[in-house]
């Protein structure tokens, strides 16, 4: 592990004659220098700050924000009240409703508003699982799932249920004739994301639904990377179930949803008032809800040009990266991928050191799923696709978003060029 340390930047005019400029430093600016320490770096003044992490989590959209704000002031009613407060704030919520509903091209009333994906994800699998009823109690999910349906499926193994964990192959993608081998009569739910959250990687999931549902158990995918990012219909994925996330589109975070098809009954995790169709308990976070309805109509109206857009741009990133720095590759499939998702992994580099320095030059990357950061362990993703514990390590994570321009795509290129070029001399 390569450790950084901030010291004091040498005051205008001092020269360091340990320093030399690189070109890639010279075409970054003047904005970092090397200090003392061998592998240190020390901001001087940063012109420009590129954010390449909206997997993780993207900033607040100003629609959206303007949009919450009257419901954080004078719109203060609780939507179940029967009164002017309550109905205006309850004909807010099913507006939100309605909005979330049509970017996935659903019914309004098969939408569970809920804390977020993580709980989605939950409710969906305890759920479900909890109020199967007869032999089938079987859950089928993959290897490279968010640790939201890792737990989940662990929770429901050591309490009883039968887990079966499909792999993937390099690319990263399940395959349809292990999801029909696993698929048994003993089965209740198969649950497989549609985009990976670490590579970008798409699942075969509709023919992996069509499996599943010829042989009579219920499916639910993690959506939350790529809604807003790719085109989403239940019907056409033919999904019962399918978890949402507010702050990976522009929404606030806090706030997500579960779609459950008509038809399909689910045991509440929490008890209390009738909320949600008597599916989630508790007073509704209306101005949450009214920012995810608002951050889903605007993804819908951008969909197609703002997808289309960051691909360029991801795949700019993509070619200069592989032309500029040696010993790179590519991780996950090359074309069945989301639009602002790359990872590469760099060989001879730590990733975790590799981000760090990236962050003092101005850029924010990320090394995995950022609710795994600080496990200390390398992506569960890139291991089930084969890669050894020192490429798992020395992988990155750059996720787009649609306010990412090309100037940010190009400082970032130079900024990975002089960071590798630099992990790569301390090592040797």
């Amino acid at each position: 592990m390569i450790w950084y340390c901030v010291v004091a930047a040498a005051s205008p005019g001092q020269s360091n004659k340990h320093q030399k400029k690189t070109d890639a430093e010279q075409r970054l600016g003047n904005n970092f220098s090397l200090c003392l320490g061998r592998y240190c770096r020390v901001i001087i003044e940063l012109d420009m700050r590129v954010y390449l992490d909206y997997n993780a989590t993207a900033p607040l959209r100003v629609e959206v924000r303007d949009a919450m704000m009257p419901f954080l002031g004078e719109c203060w009613g609780n939507p179940a009240s029967l009164h002017w407060y309550g109905q205006k704030a309850s004909h807010a919520v099913e507006t939100a409703r309605a909005e979330v509903a049509a970017l996935i091209g659903a019914k309004p009333q098969e939408i569970v508003f809920t804390s977020g994906g993580t709980e989605a994800d939950n409710l969906a699998l305890f759920g479900y699982l909890e109020g199967s009823k007869g032999s089938r109690r079987g859950l089928v999910t993959t290897v490279i799932e968010h640790p939201a349906i890792l737990e989940a499926a662990r929770e429901l193994e050591l309490a009883g249920t039968p887990v079966r964990r499909m792999g993937v192959d390099a690319d990263g993608k399940c395959r349809p004739e292990e999801a029909a081998c696993s698929i048994g009569e003993d089965v209740a739910l198969v649950s497989v994301m549609l985009a990976n959250n670490e590579v970008g990687t798409l699942q075969p999931l509709s023919e992996i639904a069509g499996i599943a549902r010829t042989r009579g158990a219920c499916v639910h995918t993690d959506a939350v990377q790529a809604a807003g990012r790719i085109f989403l219909d239940v019907e056409a994925l033919g999904v019962d179930m399918l978890s949402l996330s507010a702050h990976k589109i522009g929404g606030p975070p806090g706030i997500g949803a579960l779609y459950v098809r008509k038809g399909i009954s689910i045991k509440p995790r929490s008890y209390g008032g009738a909320q949600e169709y008597g599916r989630r308990a508790g007073t509704l976070n209306v101005a949450g809800i009214v920012g995810f309805g608002r951050a889903c109509a605007l993804a819908k109206n951008e969909l197609e040009q703002a997808g289309s857009r960051m691909a360029a741009l991801r795949d700019r990133l993509e070619r200069l990266i592989l032309e500029q720095v040696a010993g790179t590759y590519r991780n996950g499939h090359v074309l069945e991928r989301l639009p602002n998702t790359l990872s590469l992994g760099f060989e001879g580099v730590d990733g975790a050191s590799l981000a760090m320095m990236l962050d003092v030059i101005g850029v924010a990357a990320s090394n995995g799923s950022a609710c795994s950061s600080g496990t200390g362990k390398p992506s569960h993703v890139l291991a089930a696709m084969g890669l050894d514990q020192e490429g798992a390590a020395g992988s990155l994570r750059f996720s787009l978003g649609m306010e990412t321009t090309r100037e940010e795509i190009d400082f970032t290129v130079g900024a990975v060029a002089e960071a590798v070029r630099s992990l790569r001399e301390a090592r040797s």
